[in-house]
């Protein structure tokens, strides 16, 4: 399944990565759901960049949940016009 994600900075969690990912709202994840992805495409790009990337809803030992990416599959950057289009086009029938 693909989605459209957005980096940000993770103020106040504990966390050790300085940039995180979640999905942008209206996918069917919530949005403080986070993803685990690719190193790479959380710092080459800016802060903020929006992406559409391949997940797979999962987690650990029975924990919290989060989307994975695997951090070698492909990564598109998306203007934010563009991910709204995408957003209301292939998840407009499953609201």
């Amino acid at each position: 399944m693909e989605i459209i994600v957005e980096t940000f900075l993770p103020v106040g969690e504990a966390s050790g990565a300085s940039r995180r990912v979640r999905p942008l709202p209206g996918q069917g994840f919530p949005a403080d759901m986070r993803v685990e992805c690719s190193r790479k495409m959380r710092y080459d790009y800016p802060l903020g960049q929006r992406f559409r990337i391949a997940v797979t809803p999962t987690s650990r030992n029975g924990g919290v949940s989060f989307l994975y990416s695997n951090p070698r599959g492909p990564w598109q950057t998306v203007t934010a016009a563009e991910a709204a289009r995408y957003i209301a086009e292939t998840f407009r029938s499953r609201a």
